[in-house]
């Protein structure tokens, strides 16, 4: 029992050492990272190693589900066919999220939290053309797992009672112990890693190493080894007493942390699930000796503290009510799950903005998204920050004349391009300032500098749109036109508006502060 997760750590540091360092760890944050930093490009080699390792780790006895790694092979799955076709970054990221959300779906039979946890977690965006073929892949897997596995609930916890005011208050008590608890497992899973990069060793010794203490826990608990998801349903369903709950859940806590912090392998989920359900089996209990009156259920609580638990240490609030509630498909622990879940989120974040996700990668100064607000230039008209008093060319005029009304009426200019009017007073392109005067003195028209037609933005689109626009022709401004006649000039937007449109909101924003801290005053 202690021999063969020494073995297993040693055949997994080799895979990673000679194979692909990135199989180390526990998947997802390494796929987050793959997503912001480097086009959610995943090395081909990932995609079998991962796996393969996984599948050592957790057969020789590391402590770890097989979610976790399921869900970053099917993010490699995803993000290699992305590279095998011409898509774009965001494709990419797209398919990654859902391979991801597939595999998640297919080991717990979850689609819709697989999907929440893909958005909160990996695609850091709510978007139709990427939801929806998150939610697609997602709704695939879990009916490949009804046809293959079976179609019932993860985990089956009969006769749950409707929560009630009391009952709920409790309920959020739990969840913002789970917050707290979650904060200090993070600390410690981190803790633990930085005491492992101390060793004068090789980080690929380091999950042999790690695999000791597992083995060694194991033999004092063997219910602590492998993924041991009927764990989860045991301590939900209470049939634990309590003092072997608290064992099993702090002995699975002692090996996991190590395990995981030795750079093994692994996942996070369900050893989470596990210690979350355990601690609040053990808080239920004692708030149902405590509150006698209140008609808190052990097994409701217990259905919280793990779904808290995942939602503070992952951020991830709404997959973990989801999940809890798909889970067990009961729908009167929602309530119970809405105010542990809330609590259990607000407590940690007060405590740390880095999660047990995030931490890693945000030490290597990758910075992560936490809030998924919508884009502020995407909901200002180029209308209302268009200027309006154009200074313009006209076409026929010479060079010589131009470069001479430039010389002494540029400065009093409020931009340095300028739209070009025929005769009629149409649009036909843009000349900057530099072009003109950098042009032979000629009796030539203007219109001869002219190298394109002119590429322009409308009044109704965004601003969101219009600095893309930019961005891909590398100009600085658009002629403004009417969507009525696409020729005629209503303005001129430049990078400054840009800018400017910003004033608002960060306007709004120091006076919400400026009300917080004086009181309004």
């Amino acid at each position: 029992m202690i021999a063969v997760p020494i073995v297993g750590g040693l055949v997994v540091g080799l895979l990673a050492r000679f194979g692909s360092e990135k199989i180390r760890g526990h998947g997802i944050p390494e796929a987050m990272e793959q997503v912001l930093t480097n086009e959610s490009r995943i090395p081909a080699r990932v995609t079998w190693l991962k796996p393969l390792s996984a599948a050592i780790s957790i057969g020789t006895g590391g402590p770890f589900g097989a979610e976790g790694p399921i869900i970053a092979t099917g993010g490699a799955l995803g993000s290699l066919v992305g590279q095998r076709v011409h898509v774009s970054a965001d494709e990419r990221k797209t398919l990654l999220a859902a391979g991801a959300a597939a595999g998640m779906a297919a080991t717990f039979g979850t689609p819709l939290s697989a999907v929440l946890l893909a958005v909160e977690l990996l695609l850091f965006e709510l978007r139709p053309r990427s939801l929806l073929a998150v939610a697609f892949a997602s709704g695939l897997a879990a009916a490949l797992r009804a046809t293959w596995v079976g179609a019932g609930p993860f985990l089956a916890i009969p006769d749950l009672a409707p929560a009630r005011l009391a009952p709920v208050v409790a309920y959020g008590a739990v969840g913002a112990i789970a917050g707290l608890a979650a904060w200090a497992i993070t600390r410690a899973v981190y803790a633990t890693e930085d005491a492992f990069a101390r060793l004068p060793l090789h980080w690929m010794w380091w999950p042999a190493l790690g695999a000791l203490v597992v083995g060694v826990v194991g033999w004092l608990e063997p219910r602590t080894l492998g993924v041991g998801y009927e764990n989860i349903g045991d301590a939900l369903a209470g049939r634990f007493a309590l003092g072997t709950l608290a064992a099993l859940c702090a002995l699975k806590l002692v090996s996991w942390c190590v395990a995981l912090g030795s750079g093994t392998s692994g996942g996070t989920l369900a050893p989470l699930l596990t210690v979350g359900g355990g601690l609040g089996a053990l808080l239920g209990a004692g708030l149902a000796t405590l509150l006698p009156q209140a008609a808190i259920d052990p097994r409701m609580a217990a259905v919280v503290g793990m779904a808290a638990l995942f939602a503070g240490a992952s951020r991830a609030t709404l997959a973990s009510i989801a999940f809890a509630f798909e889970a067990t498909r009961d729908v009167d622990v929602l309530l119970p799950l809405l105010a542990g879940c809330a609590a259990a989120h607000l407590v940690a974040s007060l405590l740390a903005h880095t999660t047990i996700m995030t931490e890693k990668i945000e030490r290597r100064g990758v910075r992560v998204p936490s809030e998924y607000a919508p884009d502020f230039l995407d909901l200002v008209r180029v209308a209302d920050h268009a200027t309006r008093s154009v200074v313009s060319l006209r076409a026929e005029q010479s060079i010589a004349q131009a470069r001479a009304w430039l010389r002494t009426r540029a400065a009093d200019a409020r931009h340095q391009g300028f739209p070009v009017l025929d005769a009629a007073g149409h649009l036909v392109g843009v000349l900057t300032a530099r072009e003109v005067l950098e042009a032979p003195d000629s009796d030539q028209p203007l219109a001869t500098l002219l190298r394109r037609g002119p590429i322009v933005c409308f009044e109704d689109e965004s601003l969101r749109e219009a600095a893309d626009r930019m961005v891909l022709a590398g100009i600085g401004r658009l002629p403004v036109v009417s969507r009525a006649d696409p020729r005629r000039l209503v303005g001129i937007l430049t990078r400054s508006d840009l800018l400017h449109a910003h004033e608002r909101r960060l306007a709004a924003a120091r006076r919400a502060r400026r009300s917080g801290d004086g009181g309004g005053g």
